[in-house]
């Protein structure tokens, strides 16, 4: 019993230490929320101790954990009134690169469907067919959404240098 418990432990740490931050980070995007991104991560970690499911490979444990935590967000978003936004300024406290902290801040403004898709691909580095078994929807969705995304964040940026923002 106790080698059972000591190696779930040491699974729990494995995954928090490896999916971790990418789970805040997609979180935080989703919910402009610091503490409900962090309720979201634990939760999901929750979920993997709970369910205990088996993985193909190390790839299948992420879009598993990417899953969850994309469901839990939308969950959160759609029965819980978001209380305060997150000040875009600390943003940048979580990029996971410097390079990081103009897209987060855009993909912050962005609508859900367009948002995710585009934090996937640009942030996390999914290509197109990952994202759309991560998300159960088809490969030409998440090109349309990551095209909405990319005309919406063009259109931002003409704005700002037009008039100067």
């Amino acid at each position: 019993m106790q080698q059972v418990v000591w190696s779930t432990e040491l699974d729990v740490e494995r995954i928090v230490e490896t999916y971790g931050n990418m789970l805040f980070r997609i979180c935080l995007v989703l919910l402009s929320n610091e503490k409900d991104a962090e309720d979201v991560v634990q939760d999901t970690f929750i979920t993997y101790l709970t369910k205990s499911p088996i993985f193909n490979d190390a790839e299948h444990e992420k879009a598993w954990l990417i899953t969850i935590a994309t469901n839990r967000c939308k969950n959160m978003r759609r029965y819980n009134i978001i209380r305060r936004h997150m000040n875009i300024n600390d943003l940048q406290l979580y990029s996971k690169r410097k390079e990081s902290y103009g897209l987060l801040d855009q993909l912050i403004r962005l609508p859900t469907k367009e948002k995710i898709v585009l934090l996937l691909h640009y942030v996390e580095g999914y290509k197109v067919d990952e994202i759309a078994k991560i998300l159960t929807i088809t490969s030409s969705a998440v090109k349309k959404r990551l095209q909405r995304g990319r005309e919406i964040l063009r259109e931002r940026y003409r704005k700002e240098n037009e008039y100067g923002l």
